[in-house]
């Protein structure tokens, strides 16, 4: 009986000893305002170095300033909460449609030959285009890496975050981005705005080249399920690689029916 407790008592002592030893005990603190950001930064930048992160990325990242004017757009997503009309009113829809379908016709053979590989049609291609970056007018003007770094060290949604400032920190270590990058609110950069971790698992080429955030588009939709020839409005086959496109609903359903009206459609 003795015996049994000596290695019980062990066995607590080794599990909390592995425990301290863990990552996760010493990982950068989260915080609610721009008092810790610096302090984060500081931890965060030795996890970086720990996990193989190099020397002119982790530059980059003591570099940024904390992002209120992302902090304030991360709360304030009212647009999301729109009916689908009054949504579609806001964001231009029939703007982007109209605009979209003189796209389709003008460079019909990029839009073929996208179709041919993964098999996405023109419409909701273009209608994520005009929709996330008014065809390429709109890329936002943030920092990139400021707007990344302040959301992995905001409580709201670190771990989300922390993985896109990772994958942010790799594609500078490989020279794609820079400290420089600008991009949007939430550090989405390119033509159809692509996060960091996006861009490494299906980006296809500079995002700033229409024909390469297209193509990466299309890549991500075939990667999340898309298949050639079926539909992709609600309820049909290819509607749930546009719900892993964007979370919110009225944005899936705006993406769908836009999609439809550019491909012909009512």
């Amino acid at each position: 009986m003795t015996r049994v407790n000596k290695l019980t008592t062990a066995s607590f002592v080794i599990l909390a000893m592995l425990a301290c030893l863990s990552p996760e005990a010493h990982a950068a603190t989260c915080g609610s305002g721009p008092a810790g950001f610096e302090g984060w930064k500081q931890q965060f930048a030795e996890e970086a170095r720990a996990k193989g992160i190099g020397a002119s990325a982790v530059s980059a990242l003591m570099g940024t300033s904390y992002a209120s004017a992302t902090i304030a757009a991360d709360r304030g997503q009212r647009s999301f909460s729109l009916s689908l009309e009054a949504f579609l009113a806001k964001r231009g829809a029939a703007t982007i449609v109209a605009r979209g379908r003189a796209l389709k016709q003008s460079q019909g053979a990029l839009f073929a030959s996208i179709q041919q590989r993964y098999g996405v049609p023109p419409g909701p291609l273009i209608a994520i285009w005009g929709m996330e970056t008014g065809f390429g007018s709109q890329r936002g003007n943030q920092n990139m890496l400021s707007s990344i770094a302040t959301l992995a060290y905001d409580c709201r949604r670190p771990e989300y975050f922390t993985d896109q400032l990772y994958a942010a920190l790799k594609l500078i270590d490989r020279g794609v981005l820079s400290g420089a990058t600008r991009g949007s609110m939430h550090g989405e950069v390119g033509q159809t705005q692509f996060l960091p971790k996006t861009i490494l698992e299906y980006g296809t080429g500079n995002l700033d080249n229409a024909a390469n955030a297209l193509s990466s588009t299309a890549n991500f939709l075939k990667a999340h399920g898309w298949r050639a020839g079926a539909g992709y409005q609600p309820g049909e086959a290819n509607f749930a690689a546009i719900e892993a496109w964007n979370a919110a609903s009225v944005y899936q359903r705006a993406i769908a029916l836009m999609g439809r009206q550019i491909d012909g459609g009512e």
